[in-house]
């Protein structure tokens, strides 16, 4: 027997119901809509009730794409969830997710790459299915920011937002993940972090004064990176497959930053129709903007059967990665 063919049967998304505005914010913050959209592109994101949380909105995900891919909820045999804002320090929210659905005795668990979490969790997942030793990967990306950004700090506030995105990964005639690329260094932790709540620094009055339980980041040097690591990936996945960046359909970049995916969509001369872009609407959701905006993107039959899609993603670590599917 040959190795198997990994795709996607099936995807969906959830984001909560209230809108935060740039206006919104300048009542909050000392800020305003223009510098936020200049420099971001970001006008609104979602904010989660306090008593949503991760696993609920990634719940609400994975029943869409349960339903997207015409299978039962009993046909999972694994659960992924790539999210660095959990319900709980520990157990993993892919536990809480799979007792939402009424699950048990299958494997699940947390992956924690930052923004890239969900290409790290989509190219395992792919493992796995080529191996022929599961069926349906139900692939999660959740993130509930809003609880761990500082409202006080304005150059990181007005970024970020909550939401979820998933997909089923199984084996697929038509669909395929066709290559994927991961990558990290370590050395640049301390430019995106949460210094605060961990082992090392671990709850106490004196991190809630230093507001140390917060996102840490250096937006300059982040944005160099991101400029530099995304398209290396993209050249990664290029490469492995042979497959020309003018072959390309549509490609969806992690929604960080307006100016960033222009300027890597404008190195490959993609023009914007090719580009998929929602971050006006849901600013940053870490992990969960390329689900987000792939089902989104389906839903509104902008992406179809047949289209090469590519993803590329940089996140806190820093971690970057980047993939190529048939849709």
């Amino acid at each position: 027997m040959g190795e198997k063919k990994a795709g996607i049967k099936g995807a969906g998304f959830y984001v909560p119901e209230k809108i935060l505005t740039n206006k919104d914010l300048e009542k909050i913050v000392d800020t305003t809509d223009e510098w936020i959209r200049t420099r971001s592109g970001i006008e609104e994101r979602r904010i989660a009730e306090d008593d949503e949380c991760t696993s609920d909105m990634g719940y609400k995900a994975a029943e869409r794409a349960i339903l997207s891919a015409g299978i039962k909820k009993e046909d999972i045999d694994m659960i992924i969830v790539a999210t660095i804002t959990p319900d709980y320090p520990w157990p993993s929210s892919a536990c809480i997710i799979e007792r939402k659905l009424g699950l048990k005795n299958i494997p699940v668990f947390d992956i924690s790459a930052a923004c890239s979490g969900f290409i790290y969790a989509l190219s395992v997942a792919s493992s796995f299915i080529k191996l022929g030793e599961y069926k349906n990967i139900l692939v999660v990306a959740s993130e509930k920011f809003s609880k761990f950004v500082d409202w006080e700090d304005r150059g990181t506030c007005v970024l970020m937002g909550d939401g979820a995105g998933a997909f089923i990964v199984g084996e697929s005639e038509e669909s395929e993940i066709i290559a994927t690329y991961l990558a990290a260094d370590g050395n640049y932790l301390e430019l995106l972090y949460q210094p605060g709540g961990g082992s090392k620094i671990p709850f106490s009055k004196e991190v809630l004064d230093k507001r140390l339980q917060f996102m840490k980041m250096n937006g300059k040097e982040i944005y160099k990176l991101a400029v530099e690591k995304m398209p290396d990936a993209l050249n990664r996945v290029f490469e492995k497959t042979k497959i020309s960046p003018d072959k390309i359909d549509h490609v969806i970049f992690h929604q960080a930053n307006i100016r960033i995916i222009e300027s890597i969509a404008k190195r490959y001369n993609w023009p914007k129709e090719k580009v998929i872009i929602n971050i006006q609407r849901y600013g940053n959701t870490s992990a969960a903007t390329i689900p987000i905006a792939y089902a989104e993107a389906v839903e509104q039959g902008r992406i179809k059967k047949g289209d090469l899609v590519a993803f590329s993603a940089i996140g806190g670590g820093i971690t970057w990665a980047a993939a190529l599917i048939k849709v």
